[in-house]
């Protein structure tokens, strides 16, 4: 693993230095001040976990504002160029949020006896960042928002999850990205320490190749120290039918390995910790006609374990995987099947409207007490975007996800039967 490691790392810093068919990034640099951007993101968030069949107190319900601001420079001009960027939120709770949870709002301590937590009445997080540019070749060191399959941050909630660490991505061959990282700290949405998560240190890297118009692939690997190992493959195809129509198959899968001393957060991930191991794999095909899609989809997890992400600060929203919505269907030897529909208003005279159905169902988890539970969830999402005007990319997005399994998965879930809503009000703003 230590020299598939120290390979992918060579063949980084060797693609900086050859001599690509196409310009350099780098050359077309207009300086720090010239090309530097600032924005701030207002958001108004709502998450509602109406659990059912427990007691109401247990039930979740949070509501807060956020300034999410980035400040960041260009590149200074030259054979290497360097630069500089800050990343942040800052926020005040809506409310009591006496019962606030789901990883939206800070509290301090757990809940007491009646389910209630003190919440934080306001916080700040964030960081900075130094970048350096070579050619197509982009380094970052600092604080950042990770969108890598392996690696990602919660972007799902009022705030961002944050790492810490060097991100190397380079471009010097035409059609082939390549990745390479190493990241010491870990903190998630709800959390004010750094490094809530307590991560020592995860090493990332991988490739994504563009073979044509059609075709894509991709792998990324990420080892986490004391923890996991886990890869992930891709492959993506579109072909057109007609005029206004195509079809595109989607293949995406994860083997993960934990190590012995790793942290199993539920029985549905295997009783022996010592020993855990899954694959877990998803087939899809979308059909694309106008503004309407649909899209099936097959998921199966196999090993000894179902799959996990978060818990060891593999970022957690690690799962590039078609039925993930509140529930990921990832418990242990589970198989679960998608129908998807998707339209977009704007043919028909509403432009920025768009409405996604979805239902899933899951069957054949092996849980403590039956090899054959079973979960489902029915997920609505409806978001319309400003298309012109002052408000201008400002934007509403209302989800709701009805959730149910039996009292065998529940009993080895985190989650029972639920309706949930989540209600969020972006409004950009362009400092610079």
């Amino acid at each position: 693993m230590l020299n598939a490691k120290k390979l992918t790392l060579a063949v980084l810093v060797q693609a900086a230095l050859i001599s690509t068919a196409y310009a350099s990034e780098q050359s077309e640099a207009k300086g720090f001040v010239e090309d530097a951007e600032g924005t701030v993101l207002f958001r108004t968030g709502y998450l509602n976990r109406d659990f059912k069949d427990v007691d109401p107190g247990d039930d979740r319900s949070s509501f807060a504002q956020t300034a999410m601001v980035k400040l960041d420079s260009g590149f200074t001009q030259g054979i290497v160029g360097f630069g500089a960027g800050i990343i942040g939120d800052a926020s005040f709770k809506i409310g009591e949020n006496a019962h606030a949870g789901n990883g939206m709002i800070p509290t301090h301590g757990g809940p007491d006896a009646q389910g209630r937590v003190d919440a934080y009445d306001h916080w700040a997080r964030g960081g900075a960042y130094v970048k350096a540019r070579l050619s197509n070749t982009t380094a970052v060191y600092g604080t950042q928002v990770l969108d890598i399959p392996v690696l990602a941050s919660n972007t799902a909630r009022l705030v961002p999850e944050y790492f810490e660490g060097l991100l190397v991505t380079s471009n010097e061959i035409d059609n082939l990205s390549l990745t390479a990282g190493k990241f010491t700290k870990n903190q998630y949405s709800d959390q004010i320490e750094t490094d809530g998560r307590n991560l020592d240190r995860a090493i990332v890297w991988g490739a994504k190749y563009k073979f044509s118009d059609a075709l894509n692939a991709s792998y990324y690997g990420v080892d986490v120290k004391d923890r996991l190992d886990r890869h992930y493959v891709n492959a993506n195809y579109t072909y057109t039918l007609s005029e206004d129509s195509s079809l595109t198959h989607d293949f995406s899968g994860y083997h993960t390995e934990w190590d012995k001393e790793a942290k199993a957060s539920s029985s549905r991930l295997g009783t022996d910790s010592s020993n855990r191991s899954n694959n877990i794999w998803a087939l899809s095909s979308t059909y694309n006609k106008g503004p309407h899609s649909v899209m099936l989809a097959y998921q199966q997890n196999t090993g000894n374990t179902g799959y996990a992400y978060g818990e060891n600060a593999d970022g957690n929203q690690s799962i590039y995987l078609p039925n993930s919505y509140l529930s990921d269907f990832n418990g242990r030897d589970e198989k679960s099947a998608q129908l998807q529909y998707n339209v977009n208003f704007s043919q028909y005279g509403i432009p920025g409207l768009n409405w996604t159905s979805a239902f899933v169902y899951g069957w054949d988890i092996d849980t403590a007490t039956d090899d054959n539970a079973k979960e489902q969830e029915f997920f609505n999402q409806v978001k319309y975007t400003v298309q012109s005007g002052f408000a201008k990319d400002t934007s509403l997005r209302l989800r709701y996800s009805h959730y149910r399994n039996d009292s065998a998965y529940a009993n080895d879930y985190y989650l029972p039967d639920t309706n949930e809503w989540r209600i969020w009000l972006d409004i950009p703003v362009k400092l610079f």
